[in-house]
């Protein structure tokens, strides 16, 4: 069977919970069709790059499917008709990615960069030196 990768936005006003309960119900779509959801990964609320419904914000989940095309269109009409996905997106895929996906893996690597240490970001440059205004060197 074909492999897809379906992706869907959820309201950011949703509980995680609630959030949990559409990817369940995307995952229950698929097994009743003949499908097997192979990964589910949350996202968490992350920013939008520009408003959608009124939505500055919104609750990422993706899932790494295994499935007939005839089931991916059941999915989408099902999505589509919730009312609490804002965006979905399925794509077919090679193979699925081993491990943590590329936005996990980010997300683990932000977690750890916030530590206030500048020096492996090159911070700290020390005096700048120079022209001044009057074009001399300081």
């Amino acid at each position: 069977m074909p492999l897809y990768e379906h992706v869907f936005l959820a309201r950011q006003d949703l509980a995680q919970a609630q959030v949990d309960a559409l990817a369940e119900n995307a995952t229950k779509i698929i097994e009743d069709n003949g499908g097997k959801v192979v990964k589910t990964e949350t996202w968490g609320l992350r920013s939008l790059a520009y408003r959608i419904q009124k939505n500055r914000k919104a609750h990422y989940v993706m899932l790494e499917v295994d499935a007939p095309a005839s089931l991916v269109a059941e999915l989408e009409r099902q999505t589509q008709i919730n009312e609490d996905v804002i965006r979905y997106m399925t794509i077919k895929v090679d193979a699925h990615e081993q491990g943590p996906s590329a936005m996990m893996r980010r997300n683990e690597r932000d977690r750890k960069g916030r530590g206030g240490d500048r020096d492996d970001r090159g911070g700290d440059r020390g005096p700048r030196g120079g022209r001044g205004r009057d074009g001399d060197d300081e």
